[in-house]
């Protein structure tokens, strides 16, 4: 189960993009190296990073999280996880999600999905060809948005109207550091910058923040 420590600070939101035509409820972030993809229901839609305009939509079901092999986009759909291109939007493939429509986040790494329980406040390590869950970790919050920035990992959270974005240890799921955003402030889904920045999920606002990531730190020898 989860710790917590002392490593805490108010997130600082570098920017806002949207409301998006028809405001969509933005679920699920990732980003492809240039565009920011945010599921908006019926449909996966993309804009750029640097000017904020949207740049493609593509015709899939997204309940929820989003994420990118560096190919290929993944996403969420009630029970199920599409593998889909980005380009044409062709679902590739289809593998059954680990919380049977009660799936939150997704991010992609070593070469496997990890996806976020919302209810069961857990993390789902899962093989991208099978569905096969290979290992879990466990939270004290509902995991929204799930994020890796190297070997770190990092989630959403919104519970009781207050919303964090955590550092957690991939092994023990102790939080590392908590950023914690402005009241009312929802995180929907998450993905980084692969730097110093996250992409949040702003849920039924309607928009995707850009959000400091801090530095990283050394841990402390216990």
């Amino acid at each position: 189960m989860a710790k917590e420590d002392d490593r805490t600070e108010a997130a600082e939101i570098l920017r806002e993009y949207g409301p998006f035509q028809g405001e969509p409820n933005v679920a699920g972030v990732t980003f492809d190296g240039r565009r920011v993809w945010f599921a908006g229901g019926d449909r996966l839609r993309a804009f750029d990073a640097d000017s904020g305009k949207e740049t493609a939509a593509l015709d899939v079901a997204c309940s929820a999280g989003t994420a990118f092999d560096g190919k290929h986009l993944f996403q969420l759909a009630a029970g199920s996880i599409h593998k889909i291109d980005p380009a044409s939007g062709r679902i590739l493939a289809t593998i059954p999600a680990p919380g049977a429509g009660h799936d939150s986040g997704l991010a992609w790494a070593e070469g496997t999905l990890w996806v976020g329980q919302h209810p069961d406040r857990k993390i789902h390590q899962i093989d991208p060809e099978s569905g096969a869950v290979l290992r879990t970790i466990e939270s004290n919050r509902f995991v929204t948005g799930v994020s890796w920035v190297g070997d770190e990992l990092w989630h959403g959270t919104w519970e009781d109207g207050a919303s964090e974005i955590r550092h957690i240890d991939p092994q023990s799921g102790e939080v590392l550091a908590r950023l914690i955003m402005p009241p009312d402030t929802m995180v929907s889904g998450l993905e980084s910058d692969g730097r110093d920045v996250f992409f949040a999920g702003g849920g039924k606002s309607g928009r995707v923040r850009a959000v400091r990531k801090p530095p990283r730190r050394a841990r402390a020898r216990s």
